[in-house]
């Protein structure tokens, strides 16, 4: 009975540590508290909508800056490594075009259009600009094998961008490069509860934060429909890391969920409180 709570304890000791956040030296980051986050932008394509706006489009950040929104939004780097922001890997769901992002060069996938409307896909500079620090960003890394090179190009454009940012992932390499290359900015572990989906080990490791050490985030962003996972409500609670809600998509589910996290993104509807 001894040796068995001993090995109990052992195991409790090394689940705490393995899903440990950054605890010490954080940077502030309560001016983020003070918005809601438009979800790729204050998109829209309903039927009836006029103009049309596709989501992580140049029209659609811009609306949501413009109404004070803070604003979550992907990035990929193309075939010349050129950042660009769009969120699938592949273009048939956004462009009707057949093939990945990444096998081409800025300037042809600039002969698309978004969702049958006159949009293009943004360069990363261009919504940057666009934004010109009047609202803080989320800005979600989208990686494959190429965490560094991304986060590095990233950074690099960053560097002259005075507004209000930080950097989220679901691929622990990009959160780990900040902590090694910009521990200053703040970095957050994207999750979900991937078990409900997939058998593969390291989708189980994700979906429970193990490993959360490795990076060092200074918050989870968790889909807020698994708001009762375990590791997540642990960093909030005894670690007090900031908790963000991804995707609320109604003022009833925002409403739901507000006791559980401390910042969340929106989809699909305009917050009645901001």
């Amino acid at each position: 009975m001894k040796l068995f709570l001993i090995l109990s304890a052992a195991i409790c000791a090394l689940y705490l540590i393995s899903i440990k956040p950054r605890i010490c030296r954080r940077p502030d980051y309560t001016p983020f508290l003070k918005y809601l986050y438009a979800h790729r932008g204050l998109h829209n394509m309903k039927k009836d909508d006029t103009p049309p706006l596709p989501e992580n489009s140049y029209s659609a950040i811009k609306r949501a800056a413009e109404m004070g929104y803070g604003i979550e939004f992907d990035v990929h780097l193309t075939k010349d490594n050129i950042p660009v922001v769009f969120h699938d890997d592949t273009l048939n769901r956004i462009c009707g075009v057949k093939g990945y992002l990444k096998d081409y060069t800025f300037e042809e996938l600039r002969q698309f259009r978004l969702l049958g409307t006159d949009e293009k896909i943004p360069s990363f500079e261009e919504i940057l600009k666009v934004v010109d620090g009047r609202v803080p960003l989320i800005i979600e890394y989208k990686v494959e094998k190429n965490a560094r090179q991304l986060c590095s190009i990233c950074n690099r454009i960053l560097s002259d961008y005075k507004g209000l940012y930080c950097i989220e992932s679901f691929h622990p390499l990009a959160v780990r490069w900040y902590k090694t290359h910009r521990p200053d900015i703040v970095r957050g572990q994207l999750s979900d509860y991937f078990t409900a989906q997939k058998l593969r080990l390291s989708h189980f490791l994700l979906s429970h934060l193990i490993g959360n050490c490795y990076a060092s985030p200074d918050f989870v962003a968790y889909n807020c429909k698994y708001q009762n996972e375990l590791s997540r409500i642990i960093c909030r609670r005894l670690y007090r890391s900031l908790s963000v809600a991804w995707t609320v998509r109604s003022q009833e589910e925002l409403e739901h969920v507000s006791k559980s996290f401390d910042l969340f993104i929106f989809e699909g509807f305009i917050p009645s409180i901001q």
